[in-house]
């Protein structure tokens, strides 16, 4: 077959990305290539083949010897000749039939895609494709990402940060806690992946999923189609028509694309701290790289927006996949180009997933910058536990009240707990309060001395740090929880 430079293809995956992501295209390649479908389908059709000889009690010793012709023949059977044969039949699993029929043994010959359907091999093949890609590429790829959020979640799980709502300052957290929304979400994500997995089915049901050609070989249609399935470590779809029941795929797709979202919107939110203005957090940076041809001193995010992009690309697929779920009475042909491309798809998302998982090894919390955003407010953060000691001291309106000292500390340029300090009257019983809090069962970050209520009030507004709520203890509660989860679906 005629071979050509990767730069004369066309997909960037095939030229730019199988370079850049050496390993995570080798290894995606070797379950979704066009070789490894082929492959693939040879391996569905020796083992329909074996499970033939089974049925028919073939005895131990000529089975194992037959096994061993059918293997090496489709060892021998190339890509290219399956492609050239099917320049003469216009069918591509035709093609791959009478490849292999000229190399196994006479004597099963006739057995090579005995009682079966195209799409009897092309869905099994698929679902066993899919399944090895899933639990040997995807799912290490994963894994290995959500360790890393989970180790940056706990190293930085009391790192004060200012936490942010519809782009404002709302009130502290942490940087562990902010990445522990992403430990939370992907690591779900990543548990459904795994048994969306192992869900994927195959068929032998025939033309129309009846059984009717198995009918006239065995009288057993479906112990056939058990034993074909269980060769390649497969069960078979409830139901079939020609198709095996597309929502055991769809589903399967659709977490990917939940977990692509997820590794997206956490590229966008480390894109946005690494600017300028607020330069929270900072990608690694090699000493090589250029951030722009023309300003030598820039610093580009430019991984996170890589992963976003990526997104941007391969999110709208999912249409496809929902369009793919109709085909009309048994089946139609409307989902056999479509269909081809799920390969782009999960090598893409492989590919976003290895890439971000390389920004999370190189990424470091500013922890100065992070407390000097959160003080750089003058400490208006602190409203609300204002509001909430005012409240929890009787005063009725005391969000209002609230609200107009900080809009005095806004007007006359002072910090908040300047303004508060002026109210004598509501920083006292604000200070009541939080001398009745400070005791042993409190949280470290509330503590106060115990002290005259003014004192109390002016330690606790003059450092919005101290105000963390539990999110150092959610972030390592998080950051252990799916940090063994996933070390243990490792070992399995």
């Amino acid at each position: 077959m005629e071979t050509r430079s990767i730069f004369q293809n066309i997909s960037p995956i095939d030229h730019r990305y199988s370079l850049s992501e050496k390993e995570v295209f080798a290894a995606a390649a070797a379950w979704l290539s066009e070789e490894a479908s082929v492959a693939v389908c040879l391996k569905a059709e020796i083992a329909l083949v074996a499970a033939h000889l089974a049925i028919k009690g073939t005895a131990p010793g000529r089975l194992a010897e037959l096994r061993t012709e059918l293997e090496k023949a489709g060892a021998s059977v190339s890509t290219a000749e399956v492609y050239a044969e099917e320049e003469k039949t216009h069918h591509n699993i035709r093609a791959l039939v009478n490849v292999l029929k000229k190399k196994v043994p006479a004597e099963i010959a006739p057995m090579v895609h005995l009682g079966a359907t195209s799409v009897d091999i092309l869905d099994t093949s698929l679902a066993y494709r899919m399944k090895g890609c899933c639990r040997s590429v995807v799912l290490p790829a994963l894994r290995r990402l959500e360790i890393l959020l989970c180790n940056f979640a706990e190293k930085e799980a009391e790192t004060p940060q200012v936490g942010r709502t519809h782009g404002q300052h709302a009130v502290p957290i942490t940087a562990g806690f902010a990445m522990a929304e992403y430990v939370s979400r992907l690591g779900k994500s990543v548990l459904e992946i795994e048994r969306l997995s192992t869900q994927l089915k195959g068929k032998l049901a025939g033309a129309v999923g009846a059984y009717n050609a198995a009918s006239m070989i065995v009288r057993d249609p479906e112990e056939l189609e058990r034993i074909y399935l269980a060769e390649l470590g497969l069960e078979a779809s409830e139901h079939s028509t020609q198709l095996v029941e597309p929502e055991y795929l769809l589903r399967l797709l659709l977490e990917y694309n939940t977990a692509f979202g997820i590794i997206a919107n956490l590229a966008d939110d480390l894109r946005n701290l690494q600017r300028t203005e607020i330069g929270e957090f900072r990608e690694g940076f090699a000493a090589d790289q250029v951030g722009s041809s023309t300003m030598p001193q820039k610093r580009n995010p430019w991984n996170s927006e890589h992963v976003k992009s990526l997104w941007k690309t391969f999110m709208p697929r999912v249409i496809t996949f929902y369009m793919d779920q109709v085909s009309e009475h048994q089946r139609d042909l409307s989902n056999s180009a479509s269909q081809r491309f799920i390969a782009e798809y999960v090598t893409g998302f492989c590919l976003a997933a290895s890439r971000m998982a390389g920004v999370m090894e190189g990424l470091a919390a500013d922890r100065e910058r992070c407390l000097a955003n959160l003080q750089s407010g003058g400490g208006a953060v602190l409203a609300e536990p204002a509001y909430i000691l005012l409240a929890g001291g009787g005063v009725s309106d005391a969000h209002e009240v609230i609200r107009k000292i900080t809009l005095a500390a806004e007007r006359e340029g002072i910090s908040f707990a300047a303004a508060l300090a002026k109210e004598e009257d509501i920083q006292r019983r604000i200070g009541e309060q939080l001398v009745k809090l400070s005791g042993p069962e409190t949280p470290d970050c509330q503590k106060v001395p115990d002290s005259a209520e003014a004192a109390a009030a002016h330690a606790f507004f003059s450092k919005p740090e101290n105000y963390c709520g539990l999110a150092a203890k959610k972030a390592k509660e998080l950051a252990i929880k799916y940090r063994t989860l996933m070390k243990e679906k490792e070992k399995e």
